[in-house]
C-alpha cells in the first residue's frame, strides 16, 4: 500500500497515553466506597475502550460483557467520576515513541486530531497535563458528538474540522473500536500493539498495518509520502 496521507487521527487511551493505572485506581476507590473488593489493575485494563460508563459496568460486574444492576450503576458512576477526576494524570504517561512520533508528524505538516471515547471534561486536562495538547488541531471527545466510536461520527466530525478527506486521513488506534470506526468512516487504519484491546491481541484486528510505535508510524508515513511523489 502506497498513499500520501493528508491528516492523522489518534486514539488517546492505549495509543497516546498509558492511562490504565489511573483508571484502575479510580475503579478500585469506587469499589471500596461501595463495600466491594478491589480488582487487579491488569483485569481493569481489559475493561478500557468503550468509555467510562462501560468501564464502570464492567468493573462492577467483573467481566467484559457485564452490566450492573441499574440502581448500583447509578450510585457507582458519580463515585467513579469523582475519584477519576482526582486520579487522572497522576500516573498517566505517553507511551514510548509518542512524543517523537507526533513531533515528526508535525514536521511533515500533517494536521493532527485526537479522537477518544473519554468525556471532554477529562480529555483536555489530561492532554494538557501530559504536554500533548500542543500537537493537536482538534480534539473530539466521547461527548463532543451524539455517538462514540465504533460509530464513524466522531471520526467524520474530526475530518470535517480538519478539512480533510476521510479517504486520505489515517486513523491510528489500539482496539477493535478504532478499526470499526475508521472502516465505517472510510479511513485507512493502523494499530499499535501495546494498548488496551480488551485483552485480545492486536493481531486479531483487521487493520492495514501494525506499527510498533508512533515514531515508527511517522517514519512509515514519510516513506509512503515519498513513494507517492509528495
Amino acid at each position: 500500500m502506497s498513499r500520501s496521507f493528508r491528516a492523522v487521527l489518534l486514539d488517546l487511551d492505549g495509543t497516546l497515553l498509558h492511562t490504565a493505572p489511573d483508571l484502575a485506581a479510580a475503579a478500585n476507590r469506587m469499589l471500596g466506597e461501595l463495600g466491594l473488593p478491589p480488582r487487579a489493575p491488569e483485569e481493569i485494563a481489559t475493561f478500557i475502550g468503550k468509555g467510562l460508563p462501560v468501564l464502570v459496568h464492567r468493573a462492577l460486574a467483573g467481566r467484559l460483557d457485564g452490566v450492573a444492576e441499574q440502581m448500583v450503576f447509578e450510585r457507582a458512576l458519580p463515585i467513579f467520576e469523582r475519584c477519576y477526576a482526582e486520579e487522572s494524570g497522576r500516573r498517566a504517561r505517553p507511551f514510548p515513541g509518542v512524543v517523537g512520533g507526533l513531533e515528526r508528524m508535525r514536521a511533515l505538516r500533517l494536521p493532527l486530531g485526537c479522537v477518544t471515547s473519554k468525556a471532554g471534561r477529562f480529555t483536555q486536562d489530561l492532554l494538557e497535563h501530559t504536554d500533548l495538547a500542543r500537537f493537536f488541531d482538534c480534539v473530539v471527545s466521547g461527548d463532543t458528538v451524539a455517538r462514540r466510536k465504533p460509530d464513524p461520527l466522531p471520526i467524520l466530525h474530526a475530518c470535517e474540522r480538519l478539512g480533510a478527506d476521510a479517504r486520505m486521513t489515517l486513523v491510528i488506534g489500539d482496539s477493535l473500536n478504532d478499526v470499526q470506526a475508521a472502516r465505517a468512516a472510510g479511513c485507512p487504519v493502523w494499530c499499535v500493539p501495546y494498548g488496551y484491546n480488551e485483552g485480545r491481541p492486536v493481531s486479531e484486528l483487521e487493520c492495514d498495518a501494525v506499527v510498533e510505535s508512533l515514531l515508527d508510524a511517522a517514519r512509515l508515513i514519510e516513506r509512503e509520502g515519498r513513494r507517492s511523489g509528495d
